[in-house]
């Protein structure tokens, strides 16, 4: 299975936070998982640690070298994902999250989050 892990959840399975379920645990470990993070939750990651509110404990580079250290793939962000956040539902207004479910309808993949929001634009995106 490809997984797209969202930012918060991709930040707690490098941090080992008991926020993350042992569902989620489950398949970010399993063999049979390729978990893959956006570019974009690189980027909200950069713009969050840099606005220094205390919301983002690590720096973007300190990020991608966990999740490098992890095994995990990044996903780029290409034309036709942006383009397909102008056709998405207006369940949810954060960008970074639109761009996500985005990617994960058009590779596609399934998505992990947290949000139940961002939950309800597909059935294969997974809540947890």
């Amino acid at each position: 299975m490809n997984l797209l892990l969202d930012t918060h959840v991709a930040l707690w399975a490098i941090v080992d936070s008991p926020k993350l379920t042992e569902k989620a645990r489950e398949l970010i470990q399993s063999p049979k998982t390729a978990v893959w993070i956006s570019a974009a939750s690189v980027w909200e990651i950069a713009i969050k640690h840099a606005l220094a509110r205390g919301d983002m404990p690590v720096a973007s580079q300190d990020a991608v070298r966990y999740f490098r250290e992890s095994g995990y793939r990044f996903l780029a962000v290409e034309a036709e994902h942006a383009v397909a956040v102008e056709g998405l539902p207006a369940h949810h207004n954060d960008p970074f999250d639109r761009i996500l479910v985005a990617q994960a309808l058009i590779e596609p993949m399934r998505l992990m989050t947290h949000d139940a929001l961002v939950a309800r634009y597909s059935d294969t995106i997974i809540k947890v």
